[in-house]
Formats: structure tokens, C-alpha cells, sequence
């Protein structure tokens, strides 16, 4: 129970990874604010309601910065403070090689993995500043290194660089900023896919080329599974790691990106 009494706010919630941290926290006594924009994240609420700990669903448009600042001050209208932030919006949308994205492809794949967690984060910092303390984890990717998705890795590259200069800014205040670069993971397939067209021959192809370069650059030539990625960032949320601020920490099996 390390995280009794505390409130988590998690963004990207209702699937993979962060449905995990969600359920996991709320396990171990946190009260959880499921933040996406999909309605199933208020199944994940219901659901950890059901298993006797708090949530709460709050729909969310976190590619606005309105919509980031809506969701964390819902959590503060409905738990009253924010002790941890986890920012787990994005994920490749395309997956091709650079020279084939278009223009409008390019602009979506940035606003879909990077500005959720920038926006998040100025969003939840007054909140933290004001209580004088908290702990911001951020959801990068090993893949700022990578086969065929250049914007989305322009985009986590960008949430390591927010990572490391937003913990200059605030460690002296009382605020951990932390990061996980989580490699290939396995899980469910997504209810709500990242693009819902189908693909061709060709972006077959192109991704099969992504898990096989994932796999091959993992030392233990597999992909992870969501409790070995929910596992680091609960880590990284808990007082263990009240030593750590700045850092993204890979999580690929050995690939450190």
C-alpha cells in the first residue's frame, strides 16, 4: 500500500500501459483519475471502483491545452490535490519511411505524442507548486531510435527534453520530473485503434520492419509486457525513487534507444 492516500492523475488510461498503472496504483491504495478521451476509460473507472479503491473517468481532449487543464482541475475539484501525474498520451500513428509521410501526417503524429504530455504538464503544475510538492512521470519511447515513425520520434525525443529542463526548473520546489522510454510492448489490441484505416500491402511491410527491429535491438529479443512497464513507472512515482528527477529511464530489454 506505498501509495495510500495518494491521488494519481493518468492520462491515456483506458488501454495498454496506462490502464495498467491505473489499476495498479489503485491496488496499492492510490485514488485514480482515468483521463482520456475515449468513453472506455469509464469502464476502467467502474471497474476499479468495483475492486473497492476511488476513481474517477474524465473525458479529455488532451492534444488542446484547454483540455489538459480542464482534466487536471476536474482531479482537483473531485480528490482535492495531485500527487502524481502520469502523462501517457501518444503513439505512432503511421509507420512508414520518412520520405512517404505527408505534410498533415507529420503535424498529426507530433500533436498526438508530443503536445498531450507538454500541455499535461504545464496543466498539472500550478497544482503541484501550490501544494509544494509532486511527481510528474512522463511516457516516452525507445523509439527516438528507430525504424520508420521519424515525426513520433521527433515527438518522444521532445518528452525527454521536457523531462530533463522542466526538473531543473522545479526540484528545488519540491517536484519530481521523471520519465519512462518504454521498447515494444506486448497487449491487447486497442479498442480504439491509433489509426483506424487499414492497412495496405506496403504499411504491412513497413511495420513488420518495426517489430522486427524492435525485437532485434531488445538484448532479450522480446517484447515486454505491461506489468514489466506499469512496474518501472509506479517505481519511479514512489518515494523509492525520491532521489531521481530529470532522468528517462529505457525499459526495452537492453535497448536503450
Amino acid at each position: 500500500m506505498r501509495f495510500k492516500g495518494r491521488v494519481f492523475a493518468i492520462t491515456g488510461a483506458a488501454q495498454g500501459i496506462g490502464r495498467r498503472v491505473a489499476e495498479r496504483a489503485a491496488l496499492e491504495g492510490a485514488s485514480v483519475a482515468v483521463i482520456d478521451r475515449s468513453p472506455i476509460g469509464a469502464e476502467v473507472a467502474d471497474a476499479i471502483k468495483a475492486a473497492g479503491a476511488k476513481a474517477i473517468y474524465l473525458p479529455a481532449d488532451l492534444e488542446t491545452h484547454a483540455g489538459a487543464v480542464a482534466a487536471m482541475d476536474d482531479v482537483i475539484k473531485e480528490f482535492g490535490r495531485i500527487d502524481v501525474s502520469v502523462h501517457n498520451v501518444g503513439g505512432t500513428i503511421w509507420a512508414k519511411p520518412f520520405e512517404h509521410y505527408e505534410a498533415d501526417q507529420i503535424d498529426a503524429e507530433v500533436r498526438r505524442s508530443l503536445f498531450p504530455t507538454l500541455y499535461s504538464c504545464h496543466a498539472v503544475l500550478p497544482h503541484m507548486l501550490a501544494a509544494g510538492k509532486g511527481v510528474i512521470v512522463n511516457v516516452s519511447s525507445i523509439a527516438t531510435r528507430s525504424l520508420n515513425r521519424v515525426p513520433y520520434a521527433a515527438a518522444k525525443g521532445g518528452v525527454n527534453a521536457i523531462t530533463a529542463s522542466l526538473a531543473w526548473e522545479v526540484a528545488e520546489r519540491g517536484i519530481r520530473v521523471v520519465a519512462t522510454a518504454p521498447g515494444g510492448t506486448e497487449a491487447p489490441p486497442r479498442a480504439v485503434p491509433r489509426n483506424p484505416k487499414e492497412q495496405t500491402a506496403q504499411e504491412k511491410v513497413w511495420y513488420q520492419q518495426i517489430v522486427d527491429q524492435t525485437v532485434q535491438s531488445s538484448l532479450m529479443r522480446r517484447y515486454g509486457t505491461l506489468d514489466e512497464q506499469a512496474g518501472v513507472i509506479l517505481f519511479l512515482a514512489s518515494e523509492d525513487a525520491s532521489y531521481l528527477t530529470g532522468v528517462t529511464i529505457p525499459v526495452g530489454g537492453g535497448d536503450l534507444g
